[in-house]
């Protein structure tokens, strides 16, 4: 099933971390069915994040930069 990406204003902290988050799943290849079942985070809540309707806690992002196998800074934006 096919989302239609809506635009994200990448002028804020969370529009900056839904880019970087969408860019480097893409980047490996994954879909978001596929990053919930190896970071064990609920589809719903990866979908509400790459649309900037949630931000994640820490830990959460600790779990996202495993999964994806990069560092957490690359998931955080700069100020």
């Amino acid at each position: 099933m096919s989302r239609q990406r809506k635009e994200i204003d990448t002028s804020t902290y969370s529009g900056r971390f839904a880019e970087r988050l969408r860019m480097l799943r893409e980047k490996k290849g994954l879909s978001v069915d596929q990053l919930a079942g190896i970071t064990g985070l609920p589809r719903q809540t990866l979908y509400d994040w790459e649309s900037t309707k949630s931000s994640p806690p820490v830990k959460e992002i600790l779990k996202l930069a495993e999964g994806l196998g990069v560092k957490v800074r690359n998931l955080i934006p700069e100020k």
